[in-house]
């Protein structure tokens, strides 16, 4: 079941918080703390969803050494490349004006 309209990331936020006391706490039946952690399983993909979504939004700004300033779309690259010690990062963009 998806929602229409999704609740802001901050709201998810809290919520999740809010479901990491109850847990902690420890005194749930283990039918809620079930249903609990259901949930914040649930909000914590909202979240993750939200962080990547904002994340591919952010734009780097550089010095273009003709026109001034652009702006280069940020590339986010997979959690699961991310995790991989091997995997080869990309080099941050020249910000010295100079070639690159």
């Amino acid at each position: 079941m998806s929602r229409k309209k999704t609740e802001p990331f901050e709201e998810s936020l809290k919520k999740l918080e809010k479901i990491v006391e109850k847990l902690e706490r420890g005194s749930l039946p283990l039918e809620e703390a079930m249903e609990a952690f259901a949930e914040g399983v649930r909000l914590v993909n909202v979240c993750n969803q939200k962080l990547d979504e904002a994340e591919n939004r952010v734009q780097v700004l550089m010095k273009d050494g003709t026109t001034g300033w652009t702006t280069t779309d940020y590339e986010v690259t997979p959690s699961a490349e991310s995790n991989d010690p091997t995997a080869k990062k990309s080099d941050p963009p020249n910000l010295e004006g100079g070639e690159s």
